[in-house]
């Protein structure tokens, strides 16, 4: 899917668009394993993972297609397959992010990742959300937010308690307005949309695999 830079957005200085991202969660897409299907999608700029994806599946797309990974962790990412992994994978992506390509991305992994039950938690989601605000007050507004769970009402599954957004999330890029939000966790037979708006941040349900083309739009 192709996006437009919004026109209120300064582009930051040294960042070159199109910006081209491979974003993947929840579940494997069998088509990238195969290198005719890889070669096909052309050059990218990184591959983005939100979460519930084994450290080796990450690590072989971002060897296979030779850019920077960035991933948060999910629900599922936890016990001994996970750790099998963590040598080889580069550190969880978190609120004091990393830059891609000259643009800012930052990461809200599944709060409460390194307990043994992945409950769900909105005060712990209140807390990352008001940590990650809070840093970017002094150190610039993110341009990508990658999470697992998705805001509240945005693209989340409301008929499902454990499948429902965070409200802090939500709150979160109401005031960031971060260009892109990037998450999982929720299918899109429960989510119903690829992606959905709220004021200038498209919102997009990554699970399986998604390219995402970051165009410069109105801005030049």
């Amino acid at each position: 899917m192709t996006i437009d830079w919004p026109a209120n957005v300064p582009l930051p200085a040294g960042a070159s668009l199109p910006l081209r991202l491979l974003a993947v969660s929840d579940e494997r897409d069998p088509a990238l394993g195969q290198e005719r299907n890889r070669s096909a999608i052309g050059t990218i700029d990184g591959v983005l993972g939100c979460g519930d994806l084994e450290p080796d599946y990450l690590c072989f797309l971002g060897d296979a297609f030779r850019v920077p990974l960035l991933y948060v962790r999910g629900n599922h990412d936890r016990g001994a397959a996970w750790a099998a992994g963590r040598e080889r994978i580069p550190r969880v992506l978190g609120a004091a992010g990393e830059w891609l390509a000259g643009i800012n991305v930052r990461g809200l992994s599944w709060p409460g990742e390194t307990r043994v039950g992945a409950t769900r938690d909105e005060g712990a989601g209140w807390r990352q959300s008001l940590g990650l605000f809070l840093r970017a007050r002094l150190t610039g507004r993110p341009h990508i937010i990658l999470s697992h769970v998705p805001p509240r009402g945005l693209g989340d599954a409301q008929a499902d308690h454990y499948h429902t957004g965070f409200a802090g999330y939500r709150w979160l890029c109401r005031s960031l307005r971060p260009v892109l939000w990037l998450h999982g966790h929720t299918t899109l037979a429960a989510g119903g949309e690829l992606s959905t708006q709220c004021q200038s941040t498209t919102l997009v349900n990554v699970t399986g695999a998604v390219l995402i083309q970051l165009n410069s739009g109105a801005t030049g």
